[in-house]
């Protein structure tokens, strides 16, 4: 799903957060990477996740 599609069908449904800790990781990508899991009926930690600018994996299985 493009960022656009994302912007106008799902983001005016998701209630943002009031506490905690802003997310480090776009809503869009989680989402993205939420539909792929749906679609391909893979394991999460299967999934092929985008490194940062570090080289770490932007997110962990065990942290979502």
């Amino acid at each position: 799903m493009s960022l656009e599609q994302f912007e106008q069908f799902v983001l005016p449904h998701l209630s943002r957060g009031r506490r905690g800790p802003p997310p480090t990781l776009a809503l869009h990508k989680i989402f993205n990477y939420i539909l792929q899991v749906l679609y391909m009926g893979c394991q999460w930690k299967m999934l092929p996740i985008e490194r940062n600018a570090k080289g770490h994996p932007e997110i962990h299985y065990t942290r979502i």
